[in-house]
């Protein structure tokens, strides 16, 4: 089977190759270093050429509210314009578990127009809704810093490995199209403060963590589950002491 991954060679995308070849299907790892650009149409229609299935797993270099839109918009219709074209039977993306309760935040207003685009196309479909990664741990606690401490919104969080994630893409990517969304999410809830707090304490960091409701992610203040699945999520099998045990073994 030919399987385009747009954004293969990123986190999710690499991971995801590396599986569905393995298991001895043609994939094109589709990226702008590779000569394959979502945006502005280039290379596009040679690599999806062929194919049964694409996976969209871009994601925009600007969380600026208009830039991330306008990549949304023009990357998912780019890829939606070529899936019918080609008679692709599958389009899978991935999303984020929220989407729909964070609209204060331009992000997930531009990922929410990317899943509309996806519904409305006509082409059978299949959306992944994603916790959190635990990759990207680091990146949030530099957004939550205030120097002598860390103040975090006071909400829960699930957050999943890369490499679970991985897993159901390829999953998804070979199976019959669900033309609806299926939630994933990790093994553990914590609330953010405990999350962070162990992490910090992994990481040699002895600052204090604080939480508060005033405190946004992403640009949006958070409920108490805004971040979480109970809708009855795809539980992944890493936890967070085996991942970390994991990413301080590679570094």
């Amino acid at each position: 089977m030919k399987i385009v991954i747009n954004g293969g060679t990123g986190l999710i995308g690499s991971k995801t190759v590396a599986r569905l070849r393995s298991a001895g299907h043609d994939v094109v790892a589709a990226s702008p270093q590779s000569g394959v650009n979502s945006v502005t149409g280039e290379g596009l229609a040679e690599a999806v050429k062929g194919a049964q299935v694409i996976i969209d797993l871009s994601n925009s270099p600007s969380w600026e509210d208009a830039a991330v839109l306008e990549f949304f918009q023009r990357s998912t219709g780019n890829l939606i314009a070529a899936a019918t074209a080609n008679d692709v039977k599958h389009y899978v993306a991935l999303s984020v578990v929220g989407t729909d309760r964070l609209q204060a935040s331009g992000y997930f207003v531009a990922k929410l127009a990317q899943e509309t685009l996806i519904k409305r196309s006509g082409v059978p479909y299949t959306i992944v809704h994603s916790t959190q990664f635990f990759e990207l741990l680091g990146f949030l606690v530099k957004s939550w810093d205030l120097g002598d401490k860390v103040v975090v919104p006071a909400a829960l969080i699930q957050p999943i490995a890369s490499d679970d994630v991985a897993d159901v893409m390829a999953e998804v990517a070979i199976a019959p199209p669900r033309n609806g969304t299926i939630e994933i999410a990790g093994p553990e809830r914590f609330p953010i403060r405990d999350l962070v707090a162990k992490y910090l304490a992994a990481t040699g960091d002895a600052r204090a963590v604080e939480a508060s409701a005033e405190v946004p992610y992403s640009g949006a203040k958070l409920e108490e589950a805004t971040l979480v699945s109970d809708n009855n999520p795809r539980l992944g099998k890493i936890a967070f002491d085996q991942w970390f045990a994991a990413r301080a073994k590679a570094a």
